[in-house]
Order: structure tokens, then sequence, then C-alpha cells
């Protein structure tokens, strides 16, 4: 068994830890410095409205949103916790996928652990007690304006706490009360401020920024492994990958890609060929200079989600040492906003430049077969794969309008900007769904074309790779239904290990 994954207050979330975590089934526990942390918040929330009972602090002892002047008593701010967790559990539309209910969970309570909440253990405990078991919320996807915090995705997160809502728990879809009591657990009793702090957050669409740049990580590296795969197919030449151009022109990202480009090239037969056209067409020639962009841009959306990751992110804020409580705006999206939406961009690019290639690959250029096949006319070949890959890099245009740049008006006016973030999450991923399989198409297309290149053999590194997706589809000798190729071609391009 894995051991326990400690929250303390000085745990750093990076991607590469999240991924192991999630990996390993990991129990994640509070540690005994979190553990104090978030009780002495709690003790101090509630010696502070005791010795001051006249003052109004938003979201404890008053109303919330455009009703933040309205004044609650003493004996109703319990129920007022669970009117709000119940009165936002307003999602629509599909369901937020297991894995990802599973991450939302996690990032809670790493974020109510930092002890500036208010909130009781039991209620971070409970949130851990719900990963540890895998028994899952069932949230939607649509109902955040990514403001306030993700609202209405975080109040079916919370539900259960409740003993209300659904969970998904072992393939079956239980209601909560039923799946608690299979562990003997009792509603929880919501006191001041913990329904506000479990509502207000950026979980919804932090979950879905690290799930795709943990896929997008991969499609990095594959994206500039397929791309060189498919210069060797094409009779690409070299020299746009030699170091000395890309020491002209720094960029991080396409001095890497253009390094890896040449390494991935290294010992090609391919390569010593003459080599008979004098320049390549863009989508293998700026290969480094677009894949490297990509990078670039993604290299500041994880910074950006790291540091998300690790933050307090509910309102207000609690900071007993200072006795004081201030109320703000860490709950807003924009932040995650703007990097969501530059990552559908920028993921967007690896596969607009990916369908190019396959598009040259197919035209019956260098010495390979119009749509590589052998019997072009009675075989239509790899003909419609690319009209496949043409929809859905235009789907992505659509996709990549930025939600960011969106705002409407919320709360009679009191939410008067908002950042549309969890419409950026959800777009986001789709996007890295669709270049998986546009790269899975380029895949398809570039080892079939090698074949026509035989006896000649490309590098080592590349015939690996070739090799291994042999073992999932075959050459296309004649016409076949070819859809198990390509949904086989995109698994391959999500699971293979990519160095």
């Amino acid at each position: 068994m894995a051991q326990d994954f400690a929250l303390t207050p000085s745990t750093f979330l990076d991607l590469t830890s999240l991924e192991e975590l999630l990996r390993s089934k990991a129990r994640v526990v509070l540690s005994p410095e979190a553990r104090q942390r978030v009780e002495d918040c709690h003790h101090y929330l509630h010696g502070r409205l005791e010795r001051t009972p006249d003052e109004a602090i938003y979201g404890i002892n008053t109303g919330f949103g455009a009703l933040c002047n309205q004044v609650i008593p003493t004996e109703q701010r319990q129920q007022l916790q669970v009117n709000l967790v119940m009165s936002h559990a307003c999602g629509t539309g599909e369901e937020v996928p297991a894995e990802l209910v599973r991450l939302m969970l996690l990032l809670k309570a790493q974020s109510l652990s930092y002890g500036h909440s208010g909130v009781q253990v039991s209620t971070v405990q409970r949130l851990l007690d719900l990963y540890n078991r895998g028994m899952l919320p069932v949230v939607y996807q649509q109902g955040s304006l990514g403001a306030s915090g993700d609202l209405a995705p975080l109040a079916h997160l919370c539900l259960p706490l409740l003993g209300l809502g659904e969970v998904n728990y072992e393939g079956y879809r239980l209601a909560a009360a039923d799946a608690m009591s299979l562990f003997s657990w009792q509603p929880l009793t919501l006191e001041a401020k913990e329904g506000l702090a479990l509502l207000n957050g950026t979980q919804f669409m932090l979950a879905y920024a690290v799930h795709a740049l943990l896929r997008t990580r991969r499609l990095l590296a594959a994206a500039d492994v397929i791309g060189a795969l498919s210069l060797e197919a094409f009779d690409g030449r070299p020299e746009p990958f030699d170091e000395r151009l890309h020491r002209l022109r720094p960029h991080a990202g396409q001095l890497t890609v253009a390094a890896r480009v040449r390494e991935l090239l290294g010992g090609s037969e391919l390569q010593q060929q003459p080599k008979t056209a004098v320049q390549d067409p863009y989508s293998f020639r700026c290969l480094p200079q677009v894949h490297g962009a990509s990078r670039d841009a993604l290299a500041y959306v994880e910074r950006v989600v790291e540091t998300e990751c690790n933050a307090v992110t509910d309102n207000p804020n609690i900071f007993p040492e200072g006795d004081v409580i201030l109320s703000g705006g860490n709950f807003h999206g924009q932040p995650l906003a703007l990097a969501l939406d530059m990552l559908a961009i920028a993921t967007a690019e690896l596969g607009s430049i990916s369908q190019q290639r396959t598009t040259q690959l197919i035209s019956g250029q260098r010495g390979l077969p119009p749509f590589l096949v052998a019997e072009p006319g009675l075989n239509s070949g790899l003909m419609i794969p690319q009209y496949t890959a043409a929809g859905i890099v235009s789907q992505n245009k659509q996709l990549c309008t930025p939600a960011s740049v969106d705002s409407l008006v919320s709360s009679n006016g009191q939410e008067d900007h908002v950042s549309m973030g969890a419409n950026a999450a959800t777009k986001a991923l789709r996007v890295v769904q669709n270049v998986e399989q546009l790269l899975g198409i380029e895949l398809l297309n570039a080892t079939q074309a090698l074949e026509f290149r035989r006896p000649a053999r490309t590098s080592a590194a590349l015939e690996q790779v070739v090799a291994a997706f042999r073992e999932k589809t075959a050459f296309v000798a004649q016409d076949r239904v070819l859809y198990p190729d390509l949904h086989a071609a995109a698994a391959f391009v999500r699971d293979y290990g990519w160095a």
C-alpha cells in the first residue's frame, strides 16, 4: 500500500507531485500542523463572534452577494450555511468526469488546510474521506461564472457533506445519504462561514487546468516525435533544425524543440539520402518555432496553475495572528481564465500544424502515392482521415474563442465582472482531447508513408515508436473500415510513454 501523503502548511503541490499522488492511490491526510492551524482559525472565528456580536462580517452573519447587507441572527447562522449550499447546487449539463471530481476534492481540502478559512477540522477531514474512499460527488459542468468561485460545481461537490445530493461509488450511483451509511458517516453540521468557505474557490476550473496540463505535457512530447516521423516520411531536410539557426532567435521552447528533433533524427538512414527539394513547407521547416511557441505559452500556464494549487481562494480570509478578517476577491477566476484560454490556443496550434503535415503527406509529392495507398482510385487510402482532421481543426478554432474576454453581471450587480473561467476550463479540455486525435491521425499517416521509403530506415528512436504503434494498427494495404484505427491512434498518443 502506498505511503500516506500529508497536507502540511508547507506542502507545495506542483504538477509532477500531483500526477504522482493521483496515480499512487495514496491516502491523503492532514498533518498535525495543518490540523492545528485549521482548528486555531476555527476557534478564533467563533471567539471573535462572541466578543463582537454586533460586528457585521460578510457571509458569516450576513447574507450573500447582493444580500450582504442583510444581518442574520445568531440562532440562524447554521441554517444560513446549509441554505447556501443547497440553493447554489444549480449545476446542469454533463457530469464532471470522475477523475476531475477526485481532483476537486483534493484541491479544496488543500486550500482549506492552510487555516485561513474558519472551517472545522471535521469538514476538511470529510472531504479527504470522500477522496480516500473514492466516493465521488456527482458534479455538473455548467453553472459557474468563475467569479465568486465555482459556486454551483462546488455546491454539488459539498452536498454529500450534508447527506444530500448523489455520489458515484464503486460503479454505482447512490444517494449520498445511503452511501455515507456504509461507513456510519453522519451529515456534518456546518457552522459559521463553512458553507461560504466550501463554495468560494476555484477548484472546478483548477481541476480542469491541472488535468488538461498533464495531458498537454504528453502532447508536447508526442508532437515533436510525430513531427519528426512526418519529416522523415516526407523526405524533409535537416537544416531547419541546426542549432546555429536557433541561437539567433533563442526562445527557450524553440531551442528545446530543435534540439529534440536533432536528437530524434540521429542515425537516420533517410537523412543521409540526397534531398530533391530545396526547402520544405512551413509545417515541417517551422516545427521548432511553432511547437516551441506552444511550449513557452504552456510554461506560463503551468506557473499560474501551480500557484493556484497552493493558494487560499475563498472569502473572507481569516488571520488569527493579526486579529483580522479581510473580505476581498481571491475567489475571482481571472488568472485561471486567461491561462486556460492560453492553454487552449497553444494546444490547438499543435493540432493545426499537425493537420497540415498530414495534408502534405497524402498529397502525392516526393515519391509518395496519393493518399498513401498503393492502388489509388480503387482505394481511397488515407483520404478521409484528413477530412476528419480538418473538421477537428475547425472546431478547435471555434473552441479557442477566449472565454475570459466575456463577462455578464450577476447577483443584482454585486458581482459585476466575472471571469468565465469555468467555460474556459471545459472547452480547453475538449481542445486537448481533439489534439490527441489530430496527432493520432498524423501518426497514422506518417507510419504509413514510411513504409513507402523502405528498405531505408529512420533512427532507432523513431523506429521504436513505429514498432509500438504497429502493435495497435496495421499498414493500410487496401481500404478497410478505419475508425478503429483512428480511435486506437488517439489512445496511443494519450497513453504511450513519450520520452
